[in-house]
């Protein structure tokens, strides 16, 4: 299947089935448990209640976790990548790179990394700053 080539504009990602699916009814399982409270208040409508909570907050939480451990692996990758690629009068300043700093320079080609690392640095852009100054976009297809 041809991919379409990643840009800023088309990059960010839908999960269908936690944005169209999970997402949509877990919140219709939480706003039935608290109209099942109001319309009969009793020990099953409390515990429906809590339930449809912690199912909620659980999904929420179990995505949070794996998107806060592919921005560990991201931040890693970048590291070592960076370290290859910059100027050795650089390469000392990769730690004060920031973790939005790091997650965006990915989607920056091998040839313009370094001059945006040093930019990111110099003047503290933002996440968004960066993936906006990308000219040659590197696409990430397997991130979730």
């Amino acid at each position: 299947m041809e991919r379409k080539p990643q840009t800023y504009a088309n990059h960010a990602k839908w999960d269908p089935w936690f944005h169209f699916f999970l997402a949509p009814v877990g919140l219709l399982m939480v706003v039935g448990s608290l109209l099942a409270v109001f319309r009969d208040p009793g020990w099953h409508s409390f515990r429906y209640i809590a339930l449809s909570f912690w199912l909620f907050v659980l999904m929420f939480k179990t995505r949070i976790y794996s998107l806060k451990q592919q921005d560990r692996i991201i931040r890693l990758e970048e590291r070592l990548r960076l370290a290859s690629l910059l100027p050795d009068s650089l390469k000392p300043r990769i730690p004060e790179l920031t973790e939005d700093q790091l997650i965006a320079l990915r989607f920056a080609s091998d040839a313009e990394a370094p001059a945006l690392a040093e930019r990111a640095l110099d003047e503290h852009l933002t996440r968004k700053q960066i993936k906006q100054a990308v000219t040659s976009w590197r696409p990430d297809y397997w991130r979730t």
